[in-house]
């Protein structure tokens, strides 16, 4: 049993929190213009850090932990539970389960450590650092193509979209000719507007896919991952069922994150033009900047994969009994006054706390390094070609994704 005594102090800007589980919160996630913070997520940071709270679809209610030390605790504690939360009819904000039951996100020890070894080393440092080339002859190919059309240009279709989708593909040995597919069936899945059934057929697609696919690498090995993970499901080290989880929740993060991830960026940095002033004139505080991105931005809507407490625990105050659901929230904790001066403001010089834009502890995104690496070449290579880039719209004639997990902008046009 975990206990956390975070609590706020008065200098932090916090009001008094409300008593744990005063209040059943109501929570349609309703979807977000730009990058404006969820209203809720905002006030419950600030006044009630551990909340209960009943999202769209599902059954019963769950607890929302909000604040920085608070999310750190239940996020890396033992006692939570993924993996009970397959075939239980948790209260959620989509009518379907993203993740797959047995995959890597709703597993736990040892299942868990054994699928995210197989990997690990694919997404550690030296094989990141083997992969920048390749990115940096992506973006090079794709904004200089972009160069040769002239403005404007929609980058989402000529860089943040293609790149990541093209380097997950190499990773992966996906066929150039069947990224295309996979990006269909990726804005299903990762839709909240798509019922059970559409999303399920496109599962069931996307599984048989990668079973052909598997066919195929095992008599016909490359040097892609994907070789690497049929290999060991040919030794014993991994099941069929956990092979296709891992490759479906490697294209929808490889994807669909980083496209969306970057677009932000791109977005907030040309809508904060003091700091995109400074990176241009400070070109070493891009690593920085990227991490302050990360912090600033609110990637996805509502939260993340929920835990099952095994056991009672106490977090700020509140009990959260045995059996209950708990979710947490890296959003609003990235927005902690208590631990981010200003957390509302962007400021690409920042040099306080990390970011939990990742996750923490045993679930910690395994392709965290992979997605940072992308970023910093394609800011840095967007910025460096195009020096005078900006929106090509009025912000207000921005379009953005609805009915999505991740956020992010439906096109980014810009002009030079």
């Amino acid at each position: 049993m975990t206990t956390s005594s975070a609590t706020p102090s008065p200098a932090d800007g916090s009001l008094p929190a409300r008593p744990p589980g005063d209040t059943v919160h109501e929570w349609a996630v309703d979807p977000l213009p730009a990058l404006n913070f969820d209203p809720l997520l905002h006030r419950l940071l600030r006044e009630e850090p551990v909340a209960r709270i009943r999202l769209r679809y599902g059954e019963g209610e769950a607890w929302l932990v909000t604040r920085y030390e608070d999310v750190k605790t239940v996020a890396s504690e033992p006692s939570l539970s993924r993996a009970l939360t397959v075939d239980r009819p948790v209260t959620s904000m989509t009518p379907h389960v993203v993740a797959p039951a047995g995959g890597i996100g709703r597993t736990d020890p040892p299942d868990h450590t054994r699928l995210r070894r197989l990997v690990a080393q694919t997404f550690g440092r030296k094989r990141v650092a083997a992969l920048r080339p390749r990115a940096q002859e992506l973006a090079e190919r794709m904004t200089g193509r972009m160069a040769e059309l002239g403005p404007p240009a929609d980058l989402t279709e000529c860089l943040t979209g293609p790149l990541p989708a093209q380097l997950i593909g190499d990773l992966l040995g996906v066929p150039a000719h069947d990224i295309d597919r996979l990006q269909s069936w990726r804005g299903v899945i990762l839709s909240s507007n798509h019922s059970q059934e559409e999303s399920d057929a496109v599962k069931r697609e996307i599984a048989d896919y990668f079973r052909e696919l598997a066919r195929h690498r095992a008599d016909h090995p490359g040097e892609d991952l994907f070789s690497a993970l049929v290999a060991a499901r040919g030794e014993g080290e991994l099941s069929s069922p956990e092979l296709i989880s891992l490759a479906v929740m490697l294209v929808l993060n490889g994807m669909d994150a980083v496209r969306n991830q970057v677009s932000n960026m791109v977005y907030a940095l040309l809508t904060h033009p003091d700091q995109l002033a400074r990176l241009r004139a400070e070109p070493e505080l891009l690593p920085q900047a990227v991490e302050e991105l990360l912090r600033f931005i609110p990637h996805r809507n509502g939260v993340g994969l929920p835990r099952i407490a095994t056991e009672d625990l106490h977090v700020a105050g509140a009990t959260i009994r045995r059996g209950e659901v708990v979710y947490v929230s890296y959003l609003a904790a990235n927005r902690d006054s208590s631990v981010f001066k200003d957390p509302d403001r962007l400021d690409i010089a920042r040099d306080e706390a990390p970011n939990l834009s990742f996750g923490h502890g045993a679930h910690y995104c395994v392709g965290a390094l992979l997605t940072r690496m992308e970023a910093e070449v394609m800011l840095s290579t967007l910025l460096g070609r195009f020096p005078r880039l900006r929106l090509a719209v009025d912000e207000k004639d921005m379009r953005w994704r609805c009915g999505s997990i991740n956020r992010g902008p439906e096109a980014l046009p810009v002009t030079w």
